[in-house]
């Protein structure tokens, strides 16, 4: 059974379809990625798993319960995280203040303490600026605490999306590879990323939306290679 299936899910907004009847799924352990371009409808999918938004039709079935109509504290609480596009870091928190909201689920302070020691292990730069501000951080740094921040409530799937828009290379770069590390410790990871090279590269399969439905879906690899998916996506 897969640990996340989504079933012929259809959203609106007002009188404009934006996902037309999609389904995919997430098995325990996978890198999923869903690509596109903008407009394709994939932060509109990634917040009606996480409640953020009502699915008009369809089911989000997450570890065998129907989550369809869930709210997304309480979808948080199950097991789920969500790292949004543009980060959305607690500005006016210290970085510290960041990573304790991030565990409001959790109740066992000496848990909480080693997880943020975990973080801490894992992005060496938040353990240097933990009593910076979050706003002064640079976007790589930002995007580094909000990976963090989701790792706090002991996800056993991870949503991402779009973690490398607007860093510079060498974050890009230090982004994937920590997606990675994320995805060997245990944790599943359903990725949105407009940089469909980097995410097919560490992807296990991967899903590709245009106008709010999928068009094409397979192997990693096998789309890294597909001509069609070269020419809209890869620039080849």
């Amino acid at each position: 059974m897969a640990m996340l299936e989504v079933k012929d899910l259809e959203v609106y907004y007002g009188m404009i379809q934006a996902i037309k009847g999609i389904s995919f799924e997430v098995n325990e352990g996978e890198v999923i990625a869903l690509i596109g371009a903008n407009g394709a409808g994939k932060t509109t999918t990634l917040h009606t798993i996480t409640g953020l938004l009502q699915a008009k039709s369809g089911s989000i079935v997450f570890e065998g319960k129907d989550i369809t109509k869930t709210p997304g504290y309480k979808i948080v609480s199950m097991g789920m995280a969500h790292v949004p596009e543009g980060r959305r870091v607690f500005a006016n928190l210290s970085v510290y203040e960041n990573l304790k909201l991030g565990a409001y689920t959790r109740k066992d302070k000496a848990e909480i303490a080693e997880s943020i020691e975990n973080v801490y292990k894992r992005f060496g730069r938040l353990k240097e600026r933990r009593d910076q501000i979050a706003g002064t951080l640079s976007g790589g740094e930002q995007q580094m605490l909000a990976m963090g921040r989701a790792l706090m409530s002991k996800p056993k799937i991870i949503l991402m999306d779009e973690p490398s828009m607007g860093l510079s290379p060498l974050y890009v770069n230090e982004i994937f590879d920590i997606i990675k590390e994320i995805s060997e410790s245990g944790t599943t990871v359903l990725l949105i990323e407009q940089n469909a090279k980097k995410a097919l590269a560490i992807a296990d399969r991967a899903y590709v939306l245009e106008t709010g439905k999928i068009v094409l879906s397979g192997d990693a690899d096998q789309l890294m290679n597909d001509e069609s998916i070269k020419k809209a996506y890869l620039g080849e």
